[in-house]
């Protein structure tokens, strides 16, 4: 994500476009269980808002998109999110996508954070 950003940037600022970086639910809430996937999430937050920082005089949008369990095919305990949660139990990957999709169109406005997530998620904030 580092030396990606680097190499992007000098084009993104050019175009007067958006950085999108799509972190985790778990880089909000501690997770005992998981600590080094929800410590290098944590890390992509604060990169992201440092970065922007740095752009906020050029007219560059950076976003973070954080999603809660997504039914992808990531294994997690040598199971699939796919198989372990059914339709409507996780956030689906279209929704995940129509996030990024609404926060790109968002410039030179921009949304900085937004969390995806089923709404009992809710519950566990």
């Amino acid at each position: 994500m580092f030396f990606l950003t680097r190499a992007v940037l000098p084009h993104v600022r050019e175009a007067e476009g958006h950085l999108i970086y799509v972190a985790s639910y778990a880089g909000q809430q501690p997770r005992a269980y998981d600590p080094v996937y929800a410590a290098s999430k944590w890390w992509m937050r604060g990169f992201a808002k440092s970065v922007s920082s740095q752009v906020g005089e050029a007219a560059v949008g950076v976003t973070v998109v954080n999603p809660a369990a997504v039914r992808t095919e990531f294994d997690v305990d040598g199971e699939p999110m796919a198989d372990r949660y059914g339709p409507g139990e996780a956030v689906e990957p279209a929704e995940v996508a129509e996030t990024i999709a609404f926060a790109a169109e968002q410039s030179p406005s921009m949304i900085h954070e937004v969390d995806v997530y089923t709404r009992d998620k809710l519950g566990e904030i």
